[in-house]
């Protein structure tokens, strides 16, 4: 019995504790999005550096709840900014293809999908769109999915697929987040 609580204690006091999701606090760039927490990083960010970033999104989210990869997109904003670089430094583009192209639906065809569930990605998108965020959503999958440009939210746009977007992104310099 003695060697199970020296154990559990052996482990209680060896484990390095663990700040956790409390660790996170909203972003001063887009406060309502993409929570992020507070690191000391030993790979500084050069000065007037300057990023081009394409997100690739497939994932849907769940009904009535914001898809976390698009949050990711306000997060990267979000970090960056407390990270000392100037959001006139920040381009992102996302492009979205599969069901990840339902998150960037107006209400109208959104609750067609999703029984009659109200889109959650509003907000974001449109805090996003308003931080210069360019959206492409993949031609190929709205034919599929039969989303018309008018079933866009405002801000994004239809490209003819998304291999052609990320195509004409890498040209202009976007690099692909791996994430």
């Amino acid at each position: 019995m003695r060697f199970i609580v020296s154990f559990f204690l052996f482990l209680t006091f060896s484990v390095p504790a663990l700040a956790g999701p409390e660790a996170f606090h909203a972003g001063t760039a887009i406060p309502g999005f993409g929570k992020i927490a507070d690191v000391k990083s030993d790979l500084p960010i050069p000065a007037n550096a300057v990023f081009k970033v394409r997100f690739d999104i497939s994932k849907g989210g769940k009904a009535e709840q914001v898809n976390r990869q698009l949050e990711s997109v306000a997060r990267f904003i979000n970090m960056h900014v407390a990270a000392g670089m100037s959001e006139d430094n920040i381009h992102l583009a996302v492009v979205l293809h599969g069901q990840g192209a339902m998150d960037v639906t107006r209400d109208e065809y959104y609750s067609t999908q999703h029984e009659h569930a109200q889109n959650a990605n509003v907000d974001l998108i449109k805090a996003l769109v308003a931080h210069k965020v360019r959206f492409y959503v993949c031609g190929q999958t709205a034919a599929y999915y039969g989303i018309g440009n008018e079933d866009l939210l405002p801000g994004v746009n239809m490209a003819l697929s998304a291999m052609t977007a990320h195509a004409v992104l890498n040209n202009e310099g976007y690099a692909i987040n791996p994430f």
